[in-house]
């Protein structure tokens, strides 16, 4: 029996293939052969088509329904396993796929036109809202740290600083004042952090060289926990303080 569609509604043999699947309402995965090849041939006899490339794509799938019509005749082959095999396996699995994409374009085709008919109003913030920042929740950052805790810490560090002054040339008169720059020792400090990721407060202000500079390093670490570059924990009450760095 002839088919009345026209072939310009089909993209390639798979498609015509799913196509008279589809509308005789055939189980996929047990096409009947015969009947399948029968109106396959039956609708390219009535192709007329000047580009040969696009016809021996049908040519070639006519061919292939008919050497699986033929293996359907013979015995089935057996594999390793013991078990029978189907020689319209592969077409199925060609189909199946086929069938994926061509339901995938249809779901991208209609979003396509879905978004088209989106319109988008630019954007007016005021410069208040724009200039918005949430503020720093410093309870969450510094979690059960506290600030006698890092005082603690802090003292003990300067009392070591105390205990490596010579005692003799502590004895000497001339006092000269021990300079840090803020800018500097900050650049220091980041790079630290970004350096090592993780790392221990204690020895971090334990690599100064004074007094000045353990004070200077301890301000720029508050500073930092305020702005949100680093975070610290302390697993226990005595355990060092460990810093993670965000920069």
């Amino acid at each position: 029996m002839a088919i009345s569609v026209k072939l310009e509604a089909f993209e390639g043999p798979l498609d015509l293939l799913l196509h008279l699947i589809e509308k005789n309402k055939i189980d996929i995965y047990d096409i009947p052969i015969v009947d399948i090849t029968a109106q396959y041939l039956d609708y390219i006899k009535q192709m007329q088509r000047e580009d040969m490339n696009v016809m021996s794509e049908f040519l070639v799938m006519a061919a292939t329904l008919i050497d699986i019509k033929c293996k359907m005749l013979l015995p089935k082959e057996v594999n390793e396993d013991g078990e029978e095999e189907d020689p319209r396996a592969e077409l199925v699995q060609k189909l199946l796929e086929y069938k994926m994409y061509k339901y995938m374009s249809f779901e991208l085709r209609d979003r396509q036109v879905d978004a088209a008919r989106n319109m988008y109003r630019e954007q007016r913030l005021p410069k208040e809202v724009e200039a918005y920042r949430q503020p720093i929740d410093y309870e969450e950052l510094i979690g059960d740290m506290n600030l006698n805790k890092l005082h603690e810490i802090f003292r003990s560090i300067v009392k070591k600083q105390e205990d490596k002054i010579d005692p003799v040339r502590s004895q000497y008169g001339n006092i000269e004042k021990d300079e840090v720059d803020m800018d500097i020792k900050m650049l220091y400090v980041e790079a630290y952090a970004r350096e090592h990721k993780t790392f221990s407060f204690r020895k971090l202000l334990e690599k100064q060289n004074s007094k000045m500079e353990v004070i200077v390093t301890f301000l720029i670490i508050l500073e930092l926990m305020k702005t949100g570059k680093i975070n610290i924990s302390q697993e226990n009450i005595f355990d060092d303080i460990m810093i993670t760095s965000n920069v």
